[in-house]
């Protein structure tokens, strides 16, 4: 089996029986804000879209890029589909020229023409992605892989069980806009950033941990960050709270825990792996690049900046009434909205800045009401201060996920009352009838089901599963006095009360595990 690094998580796949193109992705995305890193747009994609199939892992603008799979990738590729809830995936991707399909079903194990042999498994909660994550494993002669990417299912014993996987690729850095954006001090935001960074090290190991496979490969990230308005973002700066650590830092964070069997992928990079070995092979010295990184990122701003700046001259549309459009699109779905609009439980408030850079309009959502209305003076759940343009963009081209799009554009800043509350997120990622029905009838699956087994962490006897995404706390709890982290996403409880520390609502089952009784000899 060999893999080609394509940048990112986008990596090909070659047998004898057949080969993979996994997640290609080249052109900006989130408003022109993220840009793959190490570059990948010189690579020779006329040869590498010539593919059998095609994996698109789900639709994160960084996993699939249209511009990019409408022109590279052969459209006689087979596309290799998740079992997603909803159609988008195949409907974007017919869209683009695709028309053969493998439906294919979670966690069952699929032999394709010669010998090839694919699995999926799906993840399909509400904060899954865009509606949905996955990840691909294959064999072919007895060598297996395991493409993870930045999916993060509670075990890997599903692929574990169909065998030793000799190569697993997963993500390491961050892919979000916490703490960079909220409004707080500096210290501050250090402080959670360093939180953050740890937490990612820490759950990106104890995967590793439990597949234990041969070799083990950093990928889905960092991006890299090219306007000027972003810059301060990239982790060139020496800065402890920087959550987007590139793969020289992570072999070297890998190293300090033992790992040994790391091995980078550069775009270009090629791994011939079989089931005793890995040899790989760069277009340049690993080491000697990440060590030129800002030299490197520089060069790449400049010749990216006319990119950036026609990508800004489209975002603007005056002829767009914002508040009367928002409400066109919100207000529907506050009126259908119950589970995510009661975990909302306040108003949420855009402040829009117009093109001068100093008037704004501020535009509240107020899921109580179910209403879309100007600002009225009130406190509100949280705060997103924005372009006015950037809103413009998003309304004009309908689109269903301003998280996927806006947020994590990372072009905006925040605030907020209290705890951090996901059914904030949930719904803007859910701007449509479709998605937003999907998270309803989700979340009413599983809060009406709620997990009644009891395990016990120490002192403590409490429930099994996570009130978060239901991950299993005999691997991922850690109890520290009476403080529980789940450490699949870093969620924190304090056993005493039951209370999450994290987020609004979510609370645990639990209670002190009676003392031993003494036994007299």
């Amino acid at each position: 089996m060999r893999v080609t690094g394509t940048g990112h998580a986008s990596m090909r796949i070659d047998t004898a029986a057949g080969s993979i193109l996994c997640d290609p992705w080249v052109n900006p995305a989130y408003f022109a804000s993220w840009f793959p890193f190490p570059d990948n747009s010189l690579l020779d994609w006329e040869s590498l879209g010539r593919t059998d199939y095609l994996y698109v892992s789900h639709l994160h603008r960084d996993h699939f890029d249209a511009e990019h799979l409408k022109r590279f990738v052969s459209k006689k590729a087979t596309v290799l589909l998740p079992e997603y809830p909803t159609s988008e995936l195949e409907d974007e991707l017919r869209e683009l020229g695709f028309t053969s399909f493998i439906e294919t079903k979670t966690n069952e194990v699929l032999e394709l023409d010669g010998g090839l042999k694919v699995m999926i498994q799906a993840l399909t909660s509400p904060t899954d992605g865009p509606i949905g994550d996955s990840s691909l494993w294959v064999e072919y002669g007895g060598v297996r892989l395991l493409n993870q990417n930045d999916a993060r299912p509670t075990d890997l014993s599903t692929f574990a069980e169909l065998g030793h996987v000799h190569a697993h690729m997963l993500q390491f850095s961050g892919a979000i806009w916490y703490p960079m954006v909220y409004e707080l001090p500096q210290t501050a935001k250090t402080a959670f950033g360093k939180q953050k960074r740890d937490r990612q090290f820490d759950r990106t190991f104890r995967y590793i941990d439990d597949l234990k496979a041969s070799h083990v490969f950093p990928i889905a990230g960092p991006p890299c960050f090219l306007d000027d308005e972003l810059w301060q973002f990239n982790d060139i700066f020496g800065d402890e709270g920087n959550i987007f650590p590139d793969q020289s830092v992570f072999m070297a964070e890998y190293a300090k825990v033992g790992g040994t069997n790391g091995v980078v992928l550069l775009p270009g990079s090629v791994s011939e792996l079989t089931a005793d070995s890995c040899t790989t092979t760069h277009p340049t010295d690993v080491d000697e690049f990440f060590a030129n990184k800002r030299a490197h990122l520089e060069e790449m701003r400049e010749r990216k900046r006319p990119v950036i700046e026609a990508a800004k001259a489209s975002w603007r549309h005056p002829e767009i009434d914002v508040l009367k459009e928002m409400k066109r699109v919100i207000e529907p779905l506050l009126d259908e909205s119950i589970y995510l609009a009661k975990g909302v439980g306040g108003p949420v408030r855009f402040d829009l800045v117009g093109y001068d850079g100093e008037s704004v309009e501020s535009i509240v959502v107020d899921f109580p009401e179910g209403q879309v209305r100007p600002y009225g003076d009130e406190k509100v759940r949280y705060r997103f201060r924005t372009e006015r343009a950037l809103v413009e963009h998003l309304l004009h081209i309908g689109e269903v996920d301003w998280v996927n799009s806006l947020f994590l554009s990372c072009r905006f800043s925040a605030a907020r009352i209290g705890q951090y509350n996901e059914f904030v997120y949930a719904f803007f990622k859910c701007l449509s009838e479709e998605r937003l029905q999907y998270a309803e009838g989700w979340y009413d699956e599983h809060f009406q089901n709620a997990d009644k087994e009891d395990i016990r962490l120490g002192d403590w006897v409490v429930q099994r599963r996570c009130p978060h995404l239901k991950a299993d706390l005999t691997r991922f709890g850690i109890v520290d006095g009476n403080q529980l982290t789940c450490q699949l996403h870093g969620w924190k409880f304090d056993l005493a009360s039951g209370r999450c520390l994290t987020s609004v609502g979510h609370e645990i089952r639990a209670s002190k595990a009676p003392a031993p009784a003494n036994r007299s000899e």
